[in-house]
């Protein structure tokens, strides 16, 4: 056992990634640390040493096919097992030990993902693909930067943002996976799934802001501690409640899902909720709050051809608005759909979403996608089905709009 002491941003989650644990291993060695909501810093944990992983060769086995199967190097291999490209050590039967496969991508999950995660890879991302471009669109209430990424060079416009509601934070590395999984495929002149990332490129620019709601994703993953700006405030908010994982507004307690100028007075007479809270309080006034003005002052600065908003969850995509949208938009749903294994839904009796505003405004298609099924947040394991589904929608619009 070796002792850890948790710090500001430490999470079960975070720990066991760093460590080569799982979130259950930290528990088993720290039961309380499974019936509280956050880790408070200054907790002292104690943490089982890493197990390894271990592998029995079978006849036909050398040290190259293993290293390929577990997604190693055959020198990494080497280090742990001496001699281990020598006949006599990869010999049938012999126990092998198999180090951790290093990551083959930029965007990973190293526990929740942060606004701390996704600004260390868009560094990593802009070092590795020069073509890409990264600029803030504004600042979030606590100042944290609204991150734009850009990618293309083509006349047609395609807008997607995530994580405007704070517990649906997930959306967030599934936009940035398929960013980096299409500047991979354009960089080496490969295909992506069967779609063609150079026609993309030279067809389209996708303006993707990764993460609309930072301080609102900080506060579900990390909690809200003493010091904390808002601290009182968020106390109230909750209802007394320590944890704030159902959490979907902003820091200050305004539904940015419900803050665009599309029919807003009607929505926020339909929620009735006259106040700041975890969900559902439309603000004092349209584009109040500062995340949802940038991503409006971005629509407005570069219209777009169709726009897409990832939330999660329910396997949905939702295309229309009180019949503003143009007449593709049910057809090119129902293209997104298939592509994705979602449900295209004609939708009702709903307002002041950023879908809405951007249909009702420029008249083009917009949809919101409803990722993954489940409870929010949903679980970290989702991520890869999620990624996916996110990227086979995007790619859907890319190669098929007209």
């Amino acid at each position: 056992m070796q002792q850890y002491i948790a710090r500001k941003g430490d999470t079960v989650h975070r720990i066991a990634a760093r460590h080569g644990l799982t979130p259950e291993h930290v528990i088993q060695g720290n039961p309380w640390a499974g019936k509280q909501p956050y880790l408070y810093p200054g907790q002292v944990l104690y943490l089982p040493s890493a197990p390894r992983k271990r592998y029995v060769v079978q006849e036909g086995d050398d040290a190259l096919s293993i290293s390929a199967w577990f997604g190693v190097g055959v020198g990494e291999l080497e280090k742990l097992n001496p001699g281990v490209n020598w006949a006599y050590g990869c010999s049938p039967g012999k126990v092998l030990v198999i180090p951790e496969a290093a990551p083959q991508t930029v965007v990973f999950l190293r526990g929740e993902y942060g606004p701390a995660d996704m600004e260390e890879d868009i560094g990593k991302l802009l070092i590795r693909y020069p073509f890409l471009h990264a600029e803030s669109i504004g600042t979030s209430i606590l100042g944290k930067p609204l991150h734009l990424l850009r990618i293309g060079s083509g006349p047609r416009h395609l807008h997607v943002n995530a994580s405007l509601h704070a517990n649906e934070w997930l959306t967030s590395p599934c936009l940035m996976s398929f960013v980096e999984q299409y500047a991979a495929a354009y960089a080496a002149g490969e295909d992506w799934n069967g779609h063609n990332p150079g026609a993309w490129y030279n067809n389209w620019t996708l303006w993707a802001v990764p993460m609309a709601n930072p301080d609102g994703v900080e506060l579900v993953q990390e909690g809200g501690w003493p010091g904390h700006p808002y601290y009182d405030e968020l106390r109230t908010w909750n209802c007394g409640r320590r944890s704030f994982r159902h959490w979907k507004a902003n820091i200050r307690g305004v539904d940015l899902g419900d803050q665009f100028p599309a029919h807003w007075e009607e929505e926020r007479n339909r929620r009735a909720v006259s106040g700041p809270g975890p969900r559902d309080y439309s603000g004092r006034a349209p584009l109040s709050e500062p995340e949802a003005a940038a991503l409006a002052q971005l629509a407005e600065k570069v219209p777009g051809d169709a726009a897409v908003s990832l939330h999660s969850q329910g396997g949905e995509i939702y295309w229309n608005y009180r019949g503003y949208e143009p007449p593709e938009s049910k057809a090119l749903a129902t293209l997104l759909a298939a592509a994705s294994g979602y449900r295209a839904v004609e939708l009702n009796g709903s307002d002041a979403g950023y879908k809405d505003w951007f249909i009702q405004r420029f008249r083009r298609p917009g949809f919101t996608v409803e990722l993954g099924s489940g409870k929010n947040p949903l679980p970290l394991a989702d991520f890869e089905d999620m990624a996916l589904e996110t990227g086979l929608v995007l790619a859907a619009i890319l190669s098929n709009f007209k």
